[in-house]
């Protein structure tokens, strides 16, 4: 009897095991085994987990590749006014070589016509090694194997928490697919709310040379020229995001500003020798980056910003050229000259 007992319950664990997993696999709330089943829509809101996942198995053509930052733009705004498909590689970070591990995956899968670039300014002076692992990301979704997908396929909160998540806002008529890792809606944007968030230095410290990230700036520039290089066939349309004045002020208090806006001049060079590359600027946008009721802290925008952006950037708006992008970098400079000495003074002594 006790024998017959211990087969029957393992009989019936092993059912429930398949069963569980079968689940899991078919509904595949991380897509890390296939896109929506016909009639369910993409819901993305787990970058760590699904950014990979829909790199492999979703249709598209076009990528908007950046950090938080990019997790505002809605997919149909580049669709429609760049006549492509697109979906979202994104790393908080927006380190390059994060950003480009997630191209190496997407073109192992695909061909792509465009890539919609965010560089960070921070991102030409990180270090060169990519930090999934070492930030916990769950490796066993970014590996080609599934020998090690139990962590996934035996997960009592993708069961019980995942899947129902995704099959409720899947059946949500309003649900927009485009807004992907979508964050905005749930936030407050505001001068009393930035200024909050900014905690500035007390004193300006002594402005670096303007060649203090030299070398990190090589190694990541040889990532980003990697790529082009690799894909004659991609339209790689870079841009810089308008960060609010108060970045300005901190970097300018750190001693980083020069340094950072000498990386950006020698980025700019180094892509815009290549025909596949065009490159946007939008940081010295004086309008956007002094009203900081555009802003949640010193680098996050609204969604209206992000549309903005995206508008001009369809329009061929603020393009650089081998012509021009010196004198516009020289723009950002006395602008945040002004910035530091004129604008922080409303709500900062000196």
């Amino acid at each position: 009897m006790e024998q017959k007992f211990i087969k029957s319950f393992f009989i019936r664990s092993i059912i429930l095991l398949a069963a569980v997993i079968a689940v899991i696999v078919v509904f595949d709330p991380f897509y890390q085994y296939h896109k929506p089943l016909p009639g369910l829509k993409s819901v993305l809101t787990d970058k760590e987990y699904q950014c990979v996942g829909t790199l492999r198995n979703f249709d598209y053509n076009a990528l908007i590749v950046g950090s938080s930052v990019c997790e505002n733009y809605n997919n149909r705004w580049f669709d429609e006014g760049f006549s492509c498909q697109t979906i979202k590689a994104i790393r908080s970070y927006g380190a390059t070589a994060d950003l480009c591990f997630l191209l190496d995956i997407a073109y192992q899968n695909r061909d792509l016509k465009y890539v919609f670039y965010n560089i960070d300014p921070s991102s030409l002076s990180a270090d060169t090694a990519t930090t999934y692992e070492s930030t916990g990301c769950p490796m066993y979704l970014y590996d080609t194997s599934y020998l090690n997908d139990y962590s996934y396929v035996l997960n009592k909160t993708v069961l019980l928490e995942k899947i129902p998540y995704m099959l409720a806002f899947s059946m949500k008529s309003d649900y927009d697919e485009g807004n992907s890792y979508n964050w905005a809606q749930w936030k407050f944007f505001s001068a009393e709310l930035a200024m909050g968030m900014y905690n500035r230095l007390s004193s300006v410290k002594p402005m670096y040379e303007q060649t203090y990230y030299e070398d990190k700036l090589a190694g990541n520039l040889a990532l980003l020229t990697n790529q082009v290089n690799s894909h004659p066939e991609t339209t790689f349309k870079f841009f810089f995001p308008p960060y609010s004045m108060l970045w300005w002020d901190n970097i300018y208090r750190s001693g980083e500003r020069d340094a950072y806006l000498y990386n950006e001049k020698q980025a700019i060079a180094a892509l815009l020798a290549y025909d596949n590359v065009e490159i946007y600027y939008y940081q010295d946008e004086e309008d956007i980056i002094t009203d900081l009721d555009n802003y949640m802290d010193m680098i996050h925008f609204s969604k209206e910003i992000n549309e903005l952006i995206c508008n001009k950037m369809i329009a061929g708006e603020g393009r650089l050229t081998k012509e021009n992008y010196e004198a516009r970098l020289q723009n950002m400079y006395d602008l945040s000259e002004r910035i530091v000495n004129e604008y922080i003074l409303e709500y900062y002594s000196k």
